[in-house]
């Protein structure tokens, strides 16, 4: 079956991709990682948007978080990429919220 974006999945080095052009670029940045232009490389971090919360009536929220493809440093600074083939109104939400909770670390879109 496929995707609703049209891409394949695909598994490297024990991580499952969402699409081969996320694959691609995670070997782009092994290798960066080799040759010592990065350090720290992080496949799929996890970004708490929101905290969970309970509202009035004492029903629990689950926090909202910002699953990224990669963080790495880049000389002192936190680099966070997404690899993105299709931008939606769900993303660029998440992407507003991330911009505005770390504004200290360098977001990077990789557009396929």
């Amino acid at each position: 079956m496929m995707s609703k974006y049209n891409n394949r999945r695909q598994s490297l080095n024990g991580f499952t991709f969402d699409s081969q052009a996320e694959a691609h670029r995670y070997t782009e940045l092994v290798l960066r990682e080799r040759a010592g232009e990065i350090h720290g490389l992080r496949v799929h971090p996890s970004y708490v948007l929101q905290e969970s919360f309970r509202d009035s009536s004492g029903k629990l929220w689950a926090p909202i978080t910002y699953v990224l493809d990669f963080s790495y440093f880049e000389g002192e600074g936190l680099v966070c990429e997404d690899v993105k083939g299709f931008r939606t109104s769900d993303w660029r939400m998440k992407q507003k919220l991330f911009l505005k909770r770390y504004p200290m670390y360098t977001l990077r879109i990789v557009d396929v």
